[in-house]
């Protein structure tokens, strides 16, 4: 599995952890298969739970969770980010089974009145709060897995939700290979404005791909879609066609209209359109006018009106901002003799324009942000936060560069993780959180919590350490903000633990509000050295990073709107979309809310795995949901300190200990003392409001 272990200088693990080096696709599926069968034969106890032993058998249910919920992690950790044809197929062939347990284990009766006996028992009162939520929460979800079906609609249930897991799935793999699929040789012209760390980068890649290439093919450079390499051509190439071709391959990869080999078995074109038929038909049995309504049952916004007003309103405050910075690219671009400025332009002419306005660089900020001094930095953020250390400890990982650390608080072990930060062949695209190991209460004790944080980040180049862009750098604040959400709380309920519970319009919450330490002063100082000098970064380049701040936050604005939208409308129409209706709907909400409208052959719903592989379905609004609690509640920082010890515990004990414990709403407004209001928002993106504004959410 290619897997080795961590620096043997280092002192060893004090959690238990998986052996991956000795992991095996054989012994990992007979591992799940025994849990499988196990959970099975719990579900038909439930036929038999004596009268007062309703909790102890929950307990129990849990218990098994947990177990089974750890092993299925370490095989999703792996497939996403260690993929190999024998991982997919031991993956993608257990998938079918564990839809089934969990769909006939949210449709069992005799389950579900044990939950609802103890609900309404006169005990109910004295059961602790994670406790009661757990029971709160398993109710509802029992009615919106279809408890009350009976006969062929149950029996059509299981079928869907056995099928939508095994098409989530597949929509992911042909998102990866029609990624992989695609290298490309670079020649000596094309290399033209690329700086020295993007040139050392595809040339790196040629070396790793040469296996691509014909035997006799001498190739110095090479494009692939993996995202640093993408982006850094996107940015800084001078090549106009060769950005065009990149970006065409980018934004047709997994469609009708991709030109890589195999491109046909690679097209989510019919797995879309079916996930949306499904959705649509899951929602009409459960008695939801739409999926969006189905979603929206477990979130903190009530109704798709309410979701559409808030996304629009954002939007009308967006607009403007959006349109004075396309200004700034076709003035620019006139400049370059670009008349015609196209979406393979704006990330190369907004550089161009930060060079020219602020005197400022991603390419010159890269050495300062060396990422072991960005990670060193990041952990003494969360200690002035939060009062807590973090120190890096052996263990065995899954692939080179991965590294596992402790959290420590006052000498007390508190929980683990690993970060697995840097792209590589055979790895999903983006950046994400998922909780290995929850909190919980066991026989043997309090387990306590292990995250998985995974990133695509630019790798070490030719034996250096990485350098960081300033965006990767908020991608890692922000991730790490989840794995706190998860490794801090302080619930033993495994169900309510971390992020477990949490209504997914609030979940990005610890997230985005991380993000804002990556802009002010005092944290950038904590992460910030220069790889070869270690010289702080200099005045006048954080001045001009903070004066750039803003930049382009209005079409970044826009662009996040018009995903939530589409997201939105087509889980709301009815009958589903068919893939002609699903563009259709993306190209009116691009015709209302983008200033610069992508060719037609952009097919960007082929590859939004986000709602087709992940659990952001008729949910993508959360993002900017969440960013107006994140942004209120970082104005409380500012006021009292951005280092606050007393604010950041109180931040610790509102919203991150108690996880899903308590409503989302109720967490805010313990650390708020009222709703959120969209003002610090505004503020934060740069954009000026008038007046403070009654817009809560």
């Amino acid at each position: 599995m290619n897997a080795i272990t961590s620096n043997s200088l280092l002192l060893p693990a004090r959690l238990p952890l998986p052996d991956f080096p000795s992991l095996t696709n054989a012994g990992m599926k007979s591992d799940i298969e025994a849990l499988l069968t196990e959970g099975f034969s719990l579900l038909n106890q439930a036929n038999h739970i004596a009268t007062g032993n309703e909790l102890a058998f929950i307990r129990q249910l849990d218990a098994w969770e947990n177990r089974i919920h750890q092993v299925w992690s370490v095989l999703s950790n792996l497939n996403a980010t260690c993929n190999t044809p024998e991982l997919r197929e031991t993956y993608n062939a257990l998938l079918p089974e564990l839809s089934r347990y969990y769909t006939e284990q949210g449709q069992n009766k005799p389950l579900y009145q044990a939950y609802l006996s103890i609900h309404d028992s006169a005990d109910f009162a004295n059961l602790t709060t994670a406790r009661q939520t757990s029971i709160r929460l398993a109710l509802r979800d029992f009615k919106l897995s279809g408890v009350a079906l009976e006969g062929d609609e149950k029996t059509r249930y299981a079928s869907i939700t056995e099928r939508l897991s095994q098409l989530s799935s597949q929509f992911s793999d042909h998102l990866l290979d029609a990624t992989q699929a695609y290298v490309r040789p670079l020649a000596e012209h094309e290399l033209a404005g690329l700086p020295e760390s993007s040139l050392a980068l595809v040339k790196q890649m040629a070396a790793s791909r040469a296996n691509d290439f014909a035997a006799d093919q001498k190739v110095e450079a090479a494009a692939t879609l993996d995202a640093p390499v993408y982006i850094a051509i996107l940015t800084y190439a001078d090549d106009r066609a060769l950005r065009e071709e990149l970006y065409r391959a980018y934004v047709t990869r997994a469609s009708e209209l991709a030109t890589v080999p195999n491109a046909t078995a690679q097209d989510n074109s019919e797995v879309l359109v079916e996930i949306l038929a499904l959705r649509s038909e899951m929602a009409q049995l459960l008695g939801f006018s739409s999926y969006a309504e189905l979603s929206l049952a477990s979130k903190m916004a009530p109704n798709v009106a309410t979701v559409r007003e808030f996304l629009v309103d954002i939007a009308s405050k967006a607009i403007e901002p959006a349109k004075q910075d396309l200004v700034e690219l076709k003035a620019e671009g006139e400049q370059s003799g670009l008349l015609d400025l196209q979406p393979w332009d704006t990330a190369y002419l907004a550089e161009k324009v930060k060079q020219r306005q602020y005197n400022l660089s991603q390419e010159t900020l890269k050495p300062y942000f060396p990422a072991h001094v960005v990670i060193s930095g990041l952990f003494q953020v969360a200690k002035r936060l939060y009062g807590i250390d973090i120190e890096q400890r052996e263990a065995p990982v899954w692939a080179d560069g991965v590294q596992y650390y402790e959290i420590m608080e006052q000498g007390k072990l508190v929980a683990g993780f690993y970060f697995d930060l840097y792209a590589r062949s055979s790895k999903r695209g983006g950046a994400w959180m998922s909780g290995f190991r929850p909190r919980m209460r066991t026989e043997q004790g309090l387990q306590l919590p292990i995250a998985f944080m995974v990133g695509n980040f630019t790798p070490p180049v030719d034996g250096k350490p990485a350098l960081l862009s300033h965006d990767e750098l908020v991608t890692l604040f922000h991730e790490f903000g989840h794995g706190l959400h998860h490794m801090l709380t302080e619930v033993d309920v495994l169900s309510v633990a971390g992020v477990n519970g949490v209504a997914w319009d609030a979940v990005e919450l610890p997230s985005q509000f991380m993000e804002f330490w990556t802009w002010e002063p005092e944290a950038l100082a904590l992460i910030s050295k220069h790889d070869d000098t270690g010289e702080s970064l200099p005045a006048d380049m954080l001045n001009a990073l903070l004066a750039a701040r803003h930049f382009q936050s209005g079409m970044q604005a826009l662009r996040q709107i018009e995903f939530a939208l589409f997201d939105l409308d087509i889980h709301h129409a009815q009958p589903a979309p068919n893939l002609t209706q699903v563009q259709s709907i993306l190209d009116e909400i691009r015709a209302q809310y983008s200033v610069l409208t992508p060719p037609a052959y952009n097919r960007f719903q082929h590859g939004f795995s986000h709602i087709f592989a992940g659990g952001y379905a008729a949910g993508y609004y959360s993002y900017k949901w969440a960013e107006v609690l994140a942004s209120d509640a970082f104005d409380r920082f500012e006021n009292e300190g951005i280092f606050n010890a007393e604010t950041g515990q109180s931040f610790r004990q509102s919203v991150l200990a108690v996880g899903g414990s308590k409503i989302a709403l109720e967490t805010f407004r313990d650390f708020r003392g009222r709703d959120a209001s969209v003002e610090a928002l505004l503020r934060h993106n740069g954009w000026q409001s008038s007046k403070t504004t009654d817009q809560t959410v």
